[in-house]
């Protein structure tokens, strides 16, 4: 027997199927639809605290960056400041220094000059108790430096040394601007107390209370005069020989010393100098013989 009886019975059952299948398929067909809206809106919904934070991430990260940079700048400024602070602070302190010593050595230099003027003037009184007249001296000190005129206090005189300048020709003042320029040139330490040229004048370089650089083992209690010459033997000018003669009598009476307290720097070192007097010793005899008859 057949399912269906009747072609409007068969027609009838397609038709029927058709719609249920149909229906079937939107139903299927909204649920899948249903489905992939809900899971976008479930997306959508989870993805919300994500995007949040990459957001919050990103504002944070951006704020750090900025604060890190603004600190920076803030801390490079702070340390320019400070440096030129420091700068600032030492030139001012060099400044003060340099002024401080100007003045000092001003006002040592005024102090100097008023002890050698006072004692310049206890020499004039004693002269008259002195033997020996003292003899024309131009005083015209060195500035105290390290190379010429170190300012050392004379503790005692025992001896006075006589020197030649080595250096022919050359007269008291061309001397006396050698040493000066020793605290220029740094070339070596030199001095004296006196310089006696070639025509017979003296020129005082160091007070007699100060150490020179003339001696050296000897500086501490001695003093010294140079003296220029013109002969190529060394010999002294009778100008040179007289005043030499007639100051170390002064200085021998002024001390309290005897003439064999009179040395040639030779004595003291073994340095040919003054070399005339080294090589002729006979003149040298002769020398302290016309001191001792003043």
């Amino acid at each position: 027997m057949h399912l269906f009886e009747t072609k409007r019975d068969f027609l009838t059952s397609n038709e029927y199927n058709g719609r249920i299948c149909g229906a079937y398929y939107f139903a299927r067909e909204t649920q899948k639809r249903g489905r992939k809206v809900g899971q976008a809106q479930v997306n959508r919904q989870r993805n919300v605290p994500y995007r949040k934070a990459e957001i919050i991430y990103k504002d944070w990260s951006g704020n750090y960056r900025r604060r890190r940079a603004r600190k920076r700048k803030e801390y490079l400024a702070r340390m320019t400041a400070a440096i030129i602070l420091a700068i600032f602070l030492s030139l001012i302190c060099f400044w003060t220094g340099a002024i401080y010593q100007w003045v000092q050595r001003d006002v040592l230099e005024l102090l100097r000059d008023d002890s050698s003027m006072e004692q310049t003037e206890s020499i004039s009184d004693e002269v008259a108790e002195e033997q020996v007249a003292s003899p024309e001296i131009i005083k015209n000190f060195l500035e105290i430096n390290d190379f010429s005129r170190p300012g050392t206090k004379l503790e005692k005189v025992k001896s006075i040394f006589v020197h030649y300048t080595a250096n022919p020709g050359t007269s008291a003042a061309q001397n006396r601007s050698y040493f000066s320029n020793l605290a220029l040139t740094h070339e070596t330490s030199a001095s004296a107390h006196l310089i006696i040229g070639y025509d017979g004048e003296i020129v005082q370089c160091i007070p007699f209370d100060e150490q020179a650089y003339a001696v050296k083992t000897r500086n501490k209690d001695s003093i010294s005069i140079e003296c220029c010459y013109v002969s190529d033997d060394g010999s002294f000018t009778q100008e040179t020989y007289d005043t030499l003669v007639h100051t170390l009598a002064w200085l021998i009476d002024k001390y309290d010393l005897t003439v064999n307290d009179i040395l040639r720097h030779y004595d003291c070192g073994g340095k040919k100098c003054p070399i005339y007097y080294v090589e002729h010793e006979d003149a040298w005899e002769r020398l302290l013989r016309d001191v001792a008859e003043i």
